[in-house]
């Protein structure tokens, strides 16, 4: 009897047929093309569930950067002149990505997808209202973290639905399309941030994203529904069980790890890959340091273009244009080069590796420390406000290609565990993201603008060799018996 007990196999999962054995009779799919199989619904109700989820994934990002422009209106609302407390305020959103992947991913797999999307997505609306009236600076800080954390569940869960809904051949222009909602929200967010703060308020920058996010909610409330196939198996066979009396039905697949096993299992799966892969570790700290940049200049362009170039709280957010252009022009470009050379390494008889994912990067990774002196000294001699966010472009440009090709490498190079990969950079990311921009406001008042951020422009040209060596002996680092974790 062919029959797998769990969901850990890569792929599809085999759920076909109803198998029998002495004591159960184990309920699977009629066949693989079982309309009850959610990547054979129809597109209307596959659109039906991903339309909600493009839509909060946007929601969650715009939330982390929308807040940035007003960060002196904060300081002045609850006279504060803690600097450090003013940035974190900001950055504790991402800290809360740190701790959801964690819960949020086994809750996914213990009770399906749908319930948890509905829960996380009422308490992102009540945190988003307690941040809109949050009566200290430490208050709006801790609800800023709760919404964060619980804000990030369609990040986390989201891959996993796309994976119910889409087949591996259509996946990828779908994923592509989700992923622009991600990229987008943390763009446009300082840009309705800076002339909402301006003309209304923090608070109502606040009230407004949770106006946004209770209309999510309701809609994803209305339209989304169960994907995960191992619920819907049981829901089956409990509905045959009913129909037949037979109490032996079963679904296939059905988890035999108890909840503190599956929880287990999903933390410390990333965290040994974290510490005990040198891929992993390296690629993670790079991609965590580059993040952590990124978020510093969020926290510091309302501070530097207010200063230096007088600019009001509304038009603030215009800065932040340069991120966003430098992030549209990297998509596709890496997507064409990912694409093209792999047809091409295939086309020419070759093996496609994991490191093949990096080819994009090799030259892009300049574009980090060019961008960050360009900006730092363009700002420093006070030249025209046009010219230092032309140096963000850059910097848009190296941080984006950086994460997708960190992220396609990671998922080709683990394969059965490619989720684990993913949340072992996804949570370096988020905690380092957090904490750096801490330090943005004291480095500049010690360095100044040139100098801080030619720190951190040397700091990233240090790491740029590290993509070409892992192109180069990745492949060995991977295939290396000392390096195989039994996961």
């Amino acid at each position: 009897m062919n029959h797998r007990s769990d969901l850990e196999t890569d792929g599809e999962p085999d759920f076909d047929n109803v198998n029998r054995s002495e004591s159960e009779c184990l309920v699977g799919w009629d066949d693989d093309n079982d309309p009850l199989k959610p990547s054979n619904w129809s597109n209307a109700r596959k659109v039906k569930n991903i339309a909600p989820l493009v839509y909060c994934s946007f929601l969650t990002p715009l939330g982390s950067t929308m807040f940035a422009p007003a960060i002196e209106q904060v300081t002045k609302s609850f006279d504060s002149t803690n600097s450090l407390l003013s940035s974190f305020s900001v950055s504790v959103w991402i800290l809360g990505y740190f701790v959801g992947p964690l819960f949020l991913a086994p809750l996914s797999e213990m009770h399906g997808r749908f319930p948890v999307y509905m829960v996380c997505n009422a308490l992102f609306v009540v945190f988003n209202v307690a941040t809109a009236v949050a009566p200290s600076l430490p208050a709006l800080i801790v609800f800023r973290f709760l919404a964060g954390m619980f804000g990030g569940c369609p990040l986390v869960v989201g891959a996993g639905t796309l994976g119910d809904l889409i087949k591996p051949l259509n996946r990828g222009k779908v994923i592509a399309l989700w992923s622009i909602s991600v990229i987008l929200g943390p763009i446009i967010g300082p840009i309705a941030g800076g002339y909402m703060g301006e003309t209304v308020g923090w608070r109502w920058i606040c009230w407004t994203l949770s106006i946004a996010a209770g209309f999510g909610a309701v809609v994803a409330f209305i339209f989304q529904e169960e994907t995960y196939p191992l619920i819907l198996l049981q829901r089956k066979a409990a509905r045959l069980r009913k129909e037949t009396g037979d109490s032996s039905l079963r679904a296939a697949a059905k988890p035999e790890r108890n909840a503190a096993q599956i929880f287990a299992r999903s933390i410390i799966r990333p965290l040994r890959l974290l510490f005990l892969s040198p891929i992993v570790s390296l690629l993670s700290l790079y991609q965590g340091v580059m993040y952590g940049y990124l978020y510093l200049l969020f926290t510091t362009f309302p501070t530097v273009f207010r200063n230096r170039y007088g600019f009001s709280a509304g038009s603030i957010g215009l800065v932040y244009i340069g991120l966003g252009v430098g992030s549209g022009i990297s998509v596709p470009i890496v997507g064409f080069v990912m694409d093209h050379t792999a047809k091409s390494v295939i086309r020419k008889g070759r093996e496609l590796n994991p490191e093949h994912r990096l080819i994009p990067l090799l030259p892009v990774c300049f574009c980090m420390p060019i961008g960050l002196f360009w900006y730092g000294w363009a700002a420093e001699a006070k030249t025209h406000w046009v010219v230092p966010i032309l140096g963000t472009v850059f910097v848009g440009m190296g941080i984006n290609t950086l994460i997708m090709c960190a992220m396609t490498y990671l998922i080709d190079a683990h394969p059965l565990y490619e989720a684990s990969a993913a949340a072992a950079g996804a949570a370096t990311r988020s905690l380092i993201g957090a904490v750096l921009p801490l330090a943005g406001t004291s480095m500049y008042e010690a360095l100044g603008l040139g100098w801080g951020n030619s720190l951190l422009g040397f700091l990233a040209l240090i790491m740029c060799p590290l993509p070409w060596f892992f192109y180069k002996y990745g492949g060995r680092i991977r295939t290396n018996p000392q390096f195989q974790l039994k996961l």
